[in-house]
C-alpha cells in the first residue's frame, strides 16, 4: 500500500503550518479585506474605488532569489519574507499605485510547520509595514525535486492608482532632483556574487568580522528596507511635484533609474554625497570586485530615489526625516541628446 506521505508529501503538517501562521496572517490585513484565509479564493473590497475618476490597477510579481540560500544556511527564517514583501510593493509605488493585498507562495523540499510559520511571519510583518492585506497563499511541498532543507519564496500584489495622478517617465524635467533614501543593505539583489564571494574567499556566515558587530549571515540576511509608506506620504503631500521613483533592484542604481528617465534627459548622480555600506566594501574589497562590476549588481546604499521638481527638493528630505527616513540630495536632472539614461560621477564618500 501507497500512501501520499509515503510519497513524501504531509497533508497533517500542512495544516499545522496554516494554523502556526494565523496569528501572523490576522495582523496583515485591511478593512477591505472579506473573510480570512483557508477559503480558495482572497476576496477584497474595491467599492472606494468607484471615488477615483479613472483607477488603474497596478500588478507586480517577484521573489527573494538566492538569498534563501543564506537564511537556510544560518537557520535564520523570520526575515526572508520581509524582503519578498520590500520586492513586490515597492515596485508598485514607483508609479504612485498604493499597494493594497498580497498573495504568497513558497516551495519547500519538506513540510516543517514551525519553519513555514516563521517565513510567513516575515510576509506577515512586510504586509504590515506597507498597510498592504495578505489575503492568501500556497504552500508547496516538492519531495524529490527539492531537499528537505531548501525552498523558494514567491509573491504578487495588486495596488491602484488614479489616472491623473500615475506617475513616470513622462513626468520628469531637466533640472529636477533626485533625492535618495538608504539601502538597509544588499537588499534581495546580487546574492550569486555574494555567494560566490562566500565561496571563493572561503568566508564564515557565523563569524563576526572587524568592523562589525554581527556575524557576517546576519548582516546579510538585514531584511530589505519597504519604503511603501514614506513615498505615498510624499505622493499625498506633494503630488504635482513629485515626478517618480526609481526602485534600485537587481542591475544596480544607473540602470533602475534609467528606467524612468525619458529620451533627451540623464539623470548624474554625485557619489560624493554618500559612502559605500561598509559590508559591501568589506566584499567587494576582499574579492577585489571592479566598481562597475559592483554598480550594475548591488544597490550600493541607495534602496529607493524620488525624483522631484527642485522647488520641494529640501521639504521632501526634511518631510521623510519626519517620518524617520533618512534622505539627501544625491543628483540632479540634466537635458542630452539621445535615449534616457542614468550615470554616476565623483568618487564614494569615504566613512
Amino acid at each position: 500500500m501507497s500512501t501520499y506521505k509515503d510519497a513524501g508529501v504531509d497533508i497533517d503538517a500542512g495544516d499545522r503550518a496554516v494554523e502556526l501562521m494565523k496569528a501572523a496572517i490576522a495582523k496583515a490585513s485591511r478593512p477591505e479585506v472579506i473573510g480570512g484565509i483557508g477559503g480558495f479564493a482572497g476576496l477584497f473590497d474595491v467599492s472606494a474605488l468607484k471615488k477615483m475618476d479613472k483607477p488603474l490597477l497596478a500588478t507586480s510579481t517577484d521573489g527573494v532569489g538566492t538569498k534563501t540560500e543564506i537564511a537556510r544556511q544560518m537557520g535564520i527564517y523570520d526575515t526572508i519574507g520581509e524582503d519578498l514583501v520590500a520586492m513586490v510593493v515597492d515596485d508598485l509605488v514607483v508609479c504612485g499605485a498604493e499597494p493594497l493585498f498580497m498573495t504568497d507562495y513558497i516551495a519547500v523540499g519538506k513540510v516543517i510547520p514551525e519553519r513555514i510559520a516563521e517565513i510567513v511571519k516575515g510576509i506577515a510583518r512586510g504586509c504590515e509595514k506597507a498597510n498592504t492585506a495578505l489575503i492568501g497563499g500556497e504552500t508547496a511541498e516538492h519531495p524529490g525535486l527539492l531537499k528537505e532543507d531548501e525552498f523558494d519564496i514567491a509573491g504578487a500584489a495588486t495596488g491602484v492608482v488614479d489616472a491623473d495622478k500615475q506617475l513616470g517617465s513622462q513626468r520628469v524635467k531637466a533640472g529636477d532632483v533626485i533625492i535618495a533614501m538608504p539601502a538597509s543593505g544588499f537588499h534581495a539583489n546580487g546574492y550569486s556574487l555574494v555567494r560566490h564571494i562566500l565561496a571563493t574567499q572561503k568566508l564564515d556566515l557565523q563569524k563576526t568580522y572587524d568592523g562589525f558587530t554581527k556575524s557576517l549571515g546576519e548582516i546579510l540576511l538585514t531584511p530589505t528596507e519597504i519604503y511603501t509608506l514614506d513615498c505615498l506620504a510624499l505622493i499625498k503631500a506633494q503630488s504635482e511635484n513629485v515626478r517618480t521613483f526609481s526602485h534600485i533592484t537587481g542591475g544596480g542604481l544607473a540602470d533602475n533609474t534609467a528606467r524612468v528617465i525619458p529620451n533627451g534627459l540623464v539623470a548624474k548622480y554625485d557619489r560624493t554625497t554618500w559612502a559605500l555600506p561598509a559590508e559591501m566594501k568589506f566584499m567587494a574589497d576582499i574579492a577585489k570586485v571592479p566598481q562597475a562590476d559592483m554598480e550594475r549588481t548591488w544597490n550600493c546604499g541607495i534602496g529607493m530615489v524620488a525624483i522631484v521638481d527642485p522647488a520641494i527638493a529640501d521639504l521632501t528630505i526634511k518631510s521623510l526625516a519626519a517620518r524617520g527616513m533618512k534622505a539627501w540630495t544625491a543628483g540632479l536632472i540634466h537635458a542630452q541628446n539621445g535615449p534616457g539614461a542614468a550615470t554616476l560621477e565623483g568618487n564614494y564618500l569615504t566613512r
